[in-house]
């Protein structure tokens, strides 16, 4: 099972933490199985018991949605990978999941896949919502966001973006990370290295969060 395998990579192998595409399917392959359902429960325990960062990332959706029909282009990095990857990790926020397990961790590529920027509106429209609308979870999407979530500036090199994802979580909370082989390792430390942030944010960014986090020597 998936609880074994990953007992077996961090104890056995000294993997630092899991990283998984999405969602699975099962015997159905238009059917998406996100990792909110209970059945993922005795897993989500053993991450937390494990005390390791879970990496949701992106893959392609099973299912050519309408949505996309005449523009193939949006499917992918260009659109649909952090539309999906973020309503999957709402999805985990919804479900209570962080109520009943509140010391994972959970990354997020590209600067979040958006999420940061519109923490605000989400529970502003939630909590006007009312209505017995199936929000399982006790407290604000952003309050978990802040507290079980972290950032990696993958694939986004946008200053920008990344003072507005600090001016949202932290810095304490964002990552560097580059997106190799999609993205260029040199282009992405140029970037990095002359990102108008403070030098105290470049380190804890570019250095001793992911030491932290990943629990490694020197942190």
């Amino acid at each position: 099972s998936a609880t074994q395998e990953l007992e077996r990579c961090i104890k056995d192998l000294g993997f630092k933490g899991a990283l998984v595409n999405d969602y699975s399917q099962t015997n159905d392959p238009n059917r998406m199985v996100h990792y909110d359902m209970p059945q993922y429960r005795p897993f989500w325990r053993t991450v937390e018991s494990l005390d390791i960062p879970f990496y949701l990332h992106p893959r392609p959706p099973s299912v050519r949605s309408p949505l996309y029909e005449g523009h193939s282009w949006l499917i992918g990095p260009t659109w649909s990978f952090a539309a999906d990857t973020s309503v999957h990790a709402l999805r985990l926020i919804g479900s209570g999941l962080f109520d009943d397990h509140p010391r994972l961790q959970i990354i997020l590529g590209h600067l979040g896949e958006g999420l940061p920027y519109y923490l605000w509106r989400i529970d502003n429209r939630n909590n006007w919502m009312k209505a017995a609308h199936k929000y399982a979870a006790r407290k604000r999407v952003a309050d978990y966001f802040l507290a079980n979530f972290h950032l990696t500036t993958s694939g986004h090199f946008s200053t920008p973006a990344l003072i507005d994802a600090v001016a949202e979580v932290g810095a304490d909370r964002v990552m560097f990370s580059v997106d190799y082989p999609f993205e260029d390792f040199s282009d992405a430390a140029d970037w990095f290295d002359h990102a108008e942030i403070s030098e105290a944010d470049r380190r804890k960014i570019g250095r001793t969060n992911a030491m932290k986090l990943f629990k490694l020597p020197g942190a």
